[in-house]
């Protein structure tokens, strides 16, 4: 073990093992029933289990022996009651130690050093490097895509008690850590009844407004405090995107109307999230010239937030025009006073707009045939014969679709299929583009599979030559991650959809997930097609002058492809296209790498860096080189 890792370790026992020692003895003191009998007959029934299995005695025969030595409780039902209470006192337990960890993250790890904005900065300086990090920061982002979570261990209430604890812990406030404690103890870890995915949306937007929102703040931040002209709203460096109420593949409960309600919640999170930031400036920023703006810019945001019927047009636009007239009288008429935290907010708008998370929408392939095949039996808009077609004549048939279909013909998957891609259109135009400008086809297997979703749109009323919307590809299986260069090839050299592409700027993003590799050929297998496949995709985009963006479908824990991730972007060599990072945060990842804010900025940070650093002082050539492959 190396000398830094000794003092992590102290640092750790320290921070979060003695504390929780300490801490811990205030829930015996807790005024609940039973709380304190419950905390010194769990002691005994650890110690009881660890002895129990080293005589090699069963579960079953440690709680009998426990029971009949330890406790008064006859009844099949008290023992229940007693092992459910020593459920709800190790959550407790662990709420504690979680709230003690997120405390002492900054003093474990060195968010300053290698790996962070700070040291990337330092570095390019002393390489000589500014000019290319500034260049290269005005196309590389890091994009996080967060999933649903049902594996998420706490609902929203105990989140606010942890978030609450934590900050209780950092201060050492002993008075507000027993209330926070007492708390806990009368709220309920269950939820009687089983989320909806808009219950799983705004659990994850409260990530978004309570952590996301100030550590990619902070990033941003510090970069253009260094470079002040690299952001930009086309290419703002961290992006966030967005699953519950989009993803129909991952949860069939989705609908069109799930999605509307979604979109409108990212709305509404992220303008109460500027709102408070305003009112936060507006005591500061009492200057003449600067007040009558800033009272200004709070009424619209409140009007927009709280009253119905509204004139108020909002746009992020309009607040950057308002927020930059407010720095410019600051550094003309006063001296700069307060310009970081009015720079600060500047930054988040220019990140979050006012979708704050890009909607992604996901549906399994096999489903937009079908959606096809009902239009065609019931509307004479394509072929009544379409399911029999060749691959070549499905082609020409979805490349001629031209009028739309009436949704209120049809019904269930079909109806909701149509009305969800016409949904996309209405969140684009409450919530920008970014809103909702993504489109991703499960087990995409065919060159057909990706012009039935442009068809679709068609059928919905878009337009081809205006189409903002990405159509994603995505590829899992081992044979579908073999055969992705050919159906890209396939795309590249079609007229219609390379004209598309064409539109989006000439960027690809392509989808490679990580799963369904796994179960076709193992961890190894998975990670390999992935990396060959990676490979393939960038020459064959940069033949034909693409630029091939790659989104890794990963989740959390190694054995889903999750892991150190920074360093799978650091590796990569110049034959893997590393312009932007984007990949998939799911389950337990979010709330145990991205929980709080510095946890949160240290991971975002290691991400940019390890791909920054990756395209300014990284000379491979190939990720590996034929020997080891």
């Amino acid at each position: 073990m190396t000398t830094n890792n000794i003092g992590r370790l102290g640092v750790y026992n320290n921070e979060v093992g003695i504390k929780f020692q300490l801490y811990n003895g205030l829930f015996t003191a807790l005024p609940f029933h039973r709380i304190e009998n419950t905390g010194i007959l769990l002691s005994q029934l650890v110690s009881d289990c660890e002895e129990g299995y080293e005589q090699g005695k069963s579960p079953l025969e440690i709680l009998e022996d426990f029971f009949r030595r330890q406790a008064s409780e006859k009844t099949p039902e008290e023992k229940l009651d007693m092992l459910f209470r020593f459920t709800q006192y190790a959550e407790r337990q662990v709420v504690l130690f979680d709230a003690l960890e997120d405390a002492a993250f900054t003093k474990i790890n060195d968010t300053t050093g290698a790996g962070s904005v700070r040291q990337l900065l330092i570095e390019a300086r002393q390489e000589g490097k500014e000019t290319e990090l500034k260049k290269k920061l005005e196309d590389f982002c890091v994009q996080l895509v967060l999933t649903a979570h049902p594996t998420q261990f706490y609902t929203g209430a105990v989140l606010g008690i942890i978030h609450d604890t934590t900050r209780a812990v950092m201060s050492n406030n002993v008075q507000n850590i027993n209330t926070y404690l007492q708390q806990l103890g009368k709220t309920p870890f269950l939820k009687k009844d089983k989320p909806t995915p808009l219950d799983e949306a705004i659990s994850l937007i409260w990530f978004l407004e309570n952590v996301f929102y100030d550590a990619a703040g902070k990033i941003i931040s510090e970069i253009t405090d260094q470079y002040p002209e690299v952001l930009t709203q086309k290419n703002p460096v961290v992006k966030l995107g967005f699953w519950p109420g989009g993803d129909r593949d991952g949860n069939p409960f989705v609908n069109a109307s799930t999605t509307l309600r979604v979109g409108d919640a990212l709305r509404s999170a992220i303008l109460r999230s500027y709102y408070l930031d305003v009112r936060k400036l507006r005591r500061r920023l009492t200057f003449k010239g600067v007040e009558p703006l800033i009272k200004e810019l709070e009424a619209n945001l409140y009007n927009s937030l709280f009253v119905r019927d509204t004139h108020t047009v909002i746009s992020q636009k309009s607040i950057l025009k308002v927020l930059n007239e407010i720095k410019n009288i600051l550094l003309e008429e006063h001296n700069g006073l307060f310009l970081d935290k009015l720079e600060s907010l500047i930054s988040k708008v220019y990140v979050f707009g006012l979708h704050f998370a890009t909607l992604d929408i996901r549906q399994e392939a096999t489903v937009h045939e079908e959606v096809l095949m009902a239009i065609a039996e019931t509307e004479e808009l394509i072929p009544g014969s379409y399911a029999e077609l060749s691959s070549e004549e499905k082609i020409k048939v979805l490349q001629s679709v031209s009028k739309k279909a009436d949704p209120s013909l049809y019904e269930g998957i079909i109806k909701d299929s149509l009305q969800t891609i016409s949904a996309i259109k209405r969140i684009q135009k409450n919530n920008g583009e970014e809103g909702c400008n993504r489109y991703i086809i499960s087990q995409c297997q065919s060159v057909v599979h990706v012009l039935e979703v442009a068809a679709l749109f068609r059928l919905s009323g878009w337009e081809q030559e205006n189409l903002p919307v990405d159509i994603v590809p995505l590829f899992e299986t081992v044979v579908d991650l073999q055969n992705a260069a050919g159906i890209m090839k396939e795309l590249y050299e079609n007229e219609a959809y390379s004209k598309h592409v064409k539109q989006r700027g000439s960027k690809q993003t392509i989808m490679l997930g990580f799963s369904d590799g796994t179960k076709d050929g193992g961890y190894l297998m998975a990670n390999w097609g992935i990396y060959k496949a990676k490979e393939s995709l960038t020459a064959i985009s940069k033949e034909y002058g693409i630029n091939v963006v790659f989104f890794d479908g990963r989740g959390g824990p190694p054995a889903r492809g999750g892991g150190k991730t920074h360093r799978f972007y650091a590796s990569m060599g110049k034959n893997i296209s590393n312009q932007e990072i984007q990949v998939t945060v799911q389950g337990q990842t979010i709330s145990s790498s991205f929980g709080t804010v510095d946890s949160a900025k240290y991971n975002m940070e290691q991400l940019l860096s390890a791909g920054l650093a990756n395209n300014l002082f990284s000379d491979a050539q190939l990720t590996l080189q034929e020997d080891e492959e």
